[in-house]
């Protein structure tokens, strides 16, 4: 049965990066200025700009990497809902960014992912390892605030959403002490119960 299983979180694992890829593509394009002229784009805005697109690459592949499916899962569902209320609400509320280069600034989309991201790290495998993540994510919302894409009220809204997101899908990653098998041979069925001490 377990051979059974493995294509599928393969193929599970390629939906998610196919997911994430499609989703950061979007983040990216979605909401660039639309302005006639051209913006100045300094190095903190770029530095951002790297971040939103690094830090959910490495979490997803992290967790590809220590053999996670089941959080990479999880992360996904979590970065399609965060970006789904991001621009739901950025084409409902039409807030002018600062800089007045579109109407696509509350909530801030960079924040809402890297904060996605960072807090998925904290909920599944702890607070010591989410410390960088976080410290990162803060820098991408600061790198907003100082790019005059967003205010602190666009910020603090995407981090919220991002945050948000992790507490309905992200579960503690944890070893298994219980565990309810079954398996099927030559005609027999058999139901087991395992549970480690």
């Amino acid at each position: 049965m377990y051979n059974y299983l493995r294509p599928i979180k393969s193929k599970s694992s390629i939906v998610a990066v196919i997911i994430l890829c499609l989703l950061l593509f979007s983040q990216y394009t979605f909401a660039q200025d639309t302005s006639e002229t051209t913006p100045q784009v300094g190095t903190v805005q770029k530095i951002g700009d790297v971040v939103l697109i690094a830090l959910p690459a490495v979490t997803l592949g992290t967790s590809f990497i220590i053999g996670d499916n089941e959080g990479a899962w999880e992360f996904t569902k979590g970065l399609v809902l965060t970006e789904a209320v991001t621009y739901g609400l950025k084409l409902g509320i039409n807030k002018q960014r600062p800089d007045r280069s579109n109407d696509n600034s509350f909530p801030s989309g960079h924040t809402s992912t890297v904060f996605h991201s960072a807090g998925y790290i904290h909920r599944r495998y702890g607070f010591k390892y989410s410390i960088p993540a976080y410290a990162l994510a803060g820098f991408t919302a600061a790198s907003r605030i100082d790019s005059k894409k967003h205010d602190i009220l666009d910020v603090i809204a995407g981090a919220a959403i991002g945050l948000g997101a992790n507490l309905i899908f992200t579960t503690e990653y944890s070893q298994e002490h219980m565990e309810l098998t079954y398996d099927y041979f030559d005609g027999n069925h058999l139901i087991g119960f395992r549970y480690k001490f």
